[in-house]
């Protein structure tokens, strides 16, 4: 610790701490216009000046040492920064220092009394309002540099730079055309650091910032994707004003992406269903709650009467809040009376489940994404969280740029990709081939961990002579990746001192998902690299959806009840009848696709989807449009009339995550937070409200009135999460689970004493690689991938319901030149794409991001019906769907 005195108070500090923090810590405040706490700093502005043992020094510069006396109150210092900001707004028109100015130079002004008419400079510049996000107003720019670090520092994506020479250098995008067309990513990093309003966001939000948002915002998690931001919701007259992001965000840190902090017009979007749907002659028509939830009742009933409770099934959601998860699963058990509930984490990672249960003992990720951070090398497999987790991929490339060194496989060269010391890009389909070759590297060079393998591990005998059929000349002939670059990468994770892997969806939505996570998380096995050793940082896979773990541990599945306590053990059922006072049915239920294959047979009557627009979600949609048509009553809980809402014969207006209350888990098991911004419109309910409803209409009572304390009751029959409440919460801000009592830490990192398998040791796992479910032929030569794209979420019901649609307005199918020329296809021609299973209409953007033979597009436009080309082949152990390999032909689309 350093020992120094500023103003006369003693102040301690720690290591590495600066003037402007022991400035702070005696609660005094200096103007710091080229300073922004998530930025190194710079010192370039000078105005931070303090007297420190007689020298005058920039604060924010200069370091703490012990003894040190600094004075901030003497009026030299003060007329130096009065002369130093009176300097820089001189350069400025008059509007930068105008009254109603929030700027952060305009308030130091006013603070240090510096007339107004200070600022008098001519305009020399026309304003840039070609972006949807944020404008920029070169005149009011004074060169401080923060928007441009914000943006390489912070965000990792370089779109800004300093341009002009001496006085007349400006901020401006580093392409030197409009902002529009620049490779910004509308973060609004620079939008919250710009210290003069040279770039603000318009509209209703002009002004605000994170640094300075108005009294009191309401404090949320995102309802995007599983990164688990902490926001900070602005409120004015009832509706959102701005969402900014939270200075203080456990994952976040003050930043944010396009979705979180600028999408939320869908919230006023004139497409937003507010009252409740019924089918009346094939036609849905408008009635009351009353009438809606009686057809509900009525309609569940009759299926349970024609077919018993398995005639019943729910799709939760893992959009909705645990507490909402919790509820819908237990209407179907103790309501219903079956297991036929499902989340969609079975399209996406119900392999992780599976896999890092058999290897480890828990269904998440082995440790906390701030230990993950610290990595010195980074293994990112199957993922682009550049696109996908912004936040997340901000923070890994950020590490990299600091000299981790960075592997990734995947079979686009995009994000992180471009970045890395090693980039495998494996054929799709051939992940467990990889994996094993890059275990057979750790074993035949000696970068193992004998010890770790012999005291805490299982599976070795059975391990090492499969993985000698896999030498990197094999495979690379199977994956299509150098040998080189696999012993290469190999040797970066196995030599060093603290490697971690990151994974993603392309690494579980594969006929072979499940076998794919276990391959992998061989890999931290072998090297010792988990479990609290000291000697790395596990695995973590990246959610897609902003509960998919949450949803899962909720119990809104149908082998698994709240904590991952199996329905078929009779310990687990038993918790779960002495909370709920009701028996728990024996027998594991439907998964998701077998929920469609039952309707199409005439064996499931009534279909339940909350929050979920499967048929342009789910794969060969075409099939499940016929399942649902199938199924005598299909009630959907929805924000907007979608894909899947029009085959169903109910459809209930529902509450967004920002007008709801409760919590969700985020991709390393971190509880968070949600809290209602703003209600929703009309009549629209809280998916909590609505399964109360229902319960209600068929006489039952589910208790638990509240979110609250549905979390608490769940607490009681899910040890993991005994000690998690909305209270502690509220204090603390978030928890990581397991944390088994109100006392408990939590566990951010696991398995520091033990595993969590029946014998307590991680298991390595041996399975052979089998080709993926289809490869290209004659007719259907090439192979297609499916993914997300940086501006858009899922199928695009909210991301396309406001500006984000003018950053994004429409599908491509990204191909290799040398396909394009193939096919007689140029790049932004309309092309229809078919496989075996269906057939879509996208644009063609010819790049060189993907190898000859290999096409990618995303399915954010339900209209452009991608997901019919997706075949129905699945994960052999978990029912997730083979998304990143479908067999496809492509052709000129008649323009």
């Amino acid at each position: 610790m350093t020992r120094l005195r500023v103003d006369g108070v003693p102040v301690e500090l720690p290591a590495g701490a600066t003037l402007l923090d022991a400035v702070r810590a005696v609660g005094a405040e200096l103007p710091t216009l080229c300073h922004d706490d998530r930025l190194p700093p710079a010192g370039f502005c000078r105005t931070c000046l303090v007297d420190a043992d007689g020298r005058t020094v920039a604060a924010c510069v200069t370091p703490a040492t012990p003894g040190m006396t600094v004075d901030t109150g003497n009026e030299h210092v003060r007329e130096l920064w009065r002369d130093a900001v009176a300097l820089i707004a001189s350069t400025l028109p008059r509007r930068a220092l105008a009254e109603a100015s929030p700027s952060e130079l305009a308030e130091t002004c006013r603070l240090l009394d510096i007339d107004p008419d200070t600022a008098a400079a001519s305009p020399g510049h026309e304003p840039d309002d070609s972006h949807p996000y944020v404008r920029l107003d070169p005149d009011l720019c004074i060169a401080c540099g923060r928007c441009v670090r914000m943006c390489s520092d912070v965000q990792g994506t370089f779109a800004l730079t300093l341009t002009g020479r001496g006085a007349d250098t400006v901020a401006a995008p580093g392409t030197g055309g409009p902002w529009a067309e620049s490779d910004c990513v509308s973060c609004g990093g620079c939008v919250d650091t710009c210290p003069t309003g040279a770039i603000t966001q318009p509209g209703p939000a002009a002004g605000l910032t994170s640094r300075r948002p108005e009294p009191a915002p309401v404090r949320t998690t995102c309802g995007y994707c599983g990164v688990g931001c902490a926001l900070d919701v602005v409120v004015r007259e009832g509706e959102v004003a701005a969402v900014l992001p939270a200075r203080d965000g456990p994952v976040n840190r003050g930043h944010a992406c396009v979705k979180g902090r600028f999408a939320h017009g869908y919230l006023t979007s004139s497409e937003r269903l507010t009252e409740p749907l019924v089918r009346r002659g094939g036609v849905l028509t408008r009635v009351g709650w009353d009438e809606a939830l009686g057809v509900v009742a009525s309609g569940l009933r009759a299926a349970v009467g024609q077919g018993a409770p398995d005639a019943v099934a729910a799709i939760s959601s893992a959009r909705a809040t645990n507490e909402e998860n919790y509820l819908v699963q237990k209407f179907v058990r103790t309501v219903i009376g079956t297991n036929n509930v499902d989340n969609c984490s079975r399209l996406c990672h119900a392999p992780s489940a599976a896999g890092l249960t058999a290897s480890f003992g828990r269904a998440g990720g082995t440790d906390s994404f701030d230990d993950v951070e610290q990595a010195d090398c980074l293994l990112v497999v199957g993922a682009n969280p550049v696109e996908a987790h912004p936040v997340v991929g901000a923070r890994l490339l950020q590490r990299a740029l600091d000299g981790a060194v960075l592997v990734v496989a995947d079979p686009r060269g995009v994000g992180l990709a471009r970045h890395a010391d090693v980039h495998l890009p494996n054929r799709p389909g051939t992940n467990v081939a990889l994996f094993h070759g890059l275990a057979h590297v750790l074993v035949d060079e000696g970068l193992t961990d004998p010890g770790f393998l012999r005291d805490r591990a299982a599976g070795l005998d059975e391990l090492t002579p499969l993985l000698a059929e896999y030498p990197p000349a094999r495979v690379a002939a199977i994956t299509g990746v150098p040998a080189r670059d696999i012993v290469a990468a190999a040797r970066y994770y196995g030599r060093a001192e603290h490697p971690a892997i990151v994974y993603g969806l392309g690494v579980t939505e594969h006929l072979h998902g499940t076998d794919g996570v276990r391959a992998l998380a061989n890999l931290p096995i072998l090297r010792g690299a988990v479990g609290a050793t000291g000697r790395g940082f596990g695995i973590t896979p990246l959610r897609g959806q902003n509960n998919v773990q949450g949803a899962s541990d909720m119990g809104a599945l149908p082998d698994l009840l709240p904590g991952y306590g199996h329905v078929t053990d009779p310990a687990a059922r038993a918790r779960a009848e002495a909370v709920w006072g009701r028996p728990v049915p024996t027998t594991p239920g439907l998964r998701i696709p077998a929920m469609f294959d039952a309707a199409r047979d005439g064996r499931l009557r009534a279909l339940w989807i909350i929050g979920e627009d499967v048929c342009a979600t789910d794969p060969d949609s075409t099939r499940v449009a016929e399942a649902l048509d199938a199924c005598p009553l299909v009630v959907v809980d929805e924000l907007f009339a979608g894909e899947t809402a029009r085959h169903a014969d109910v459809v209930l207006p529902v509450a967004s995550w920002l007008e709801k209350d409760g919590t969700f888990v985020n991709f390393d098991r971190r509880f968070q937070r949600v809290r209602t911004a703003v209600g929703p419109p009309g009549g629209a309910r809280t998916d909590f409200a609505v399964v109360h409803a229902v319960a209600a209409a068929m006489g039952a009572d589910l208790g638990c009135r509240t979110p609250a304390a549905a979390l608490a009751e769940c607490g009681r029959l899910a040890p993991d999460f005994a000690g998690i409440s909305h209270e502690r919460l509220d204090r603390e801000g978030a928890l990581h689970w397991p944390c088994p009592s109100p006392d408990a830490p939590g566990e951010a990192t696991l398995y520091a004493g033990t595993f969590a398998t029946s014998d307590g040791r991680a298991h390595l796992a041996a399975p052979p690689y089998l080709p993926p479910g289809e490869e290209p032929d004659a007719d259907y030569p090439l192979l297609l991938v499916t993914g997300r794209r940086w501006a858009h979420y899922n199928s695009g019901s909210m991301t396309r319901r406001g500006a984000n649609l003018g950053l994004d307005p429409q599908g491509h199918l990204d191909l290799h030149p040398e396909d394009a020329a193939r096919h007689g296809v140029r790049d932004g021609a309309p092309v229809v794409v078919d496989s075996r299973h269906g057939q879509a209409r996208l644009t063609a953007r010819v790049g060189g991001d993907l190898a000859p033979g290999q096409v990618f597009c995303a399915f954010h436009f339900p209209d452009e019906h991608v997901n019919s080309l997706t075949s129905g082949h699945a994960d052999t152990a978990t029912s997730c769907p083979e998304y990143k390999v479908t067999a496809v032909r492509l052709r000129p689309a008649q323009e």
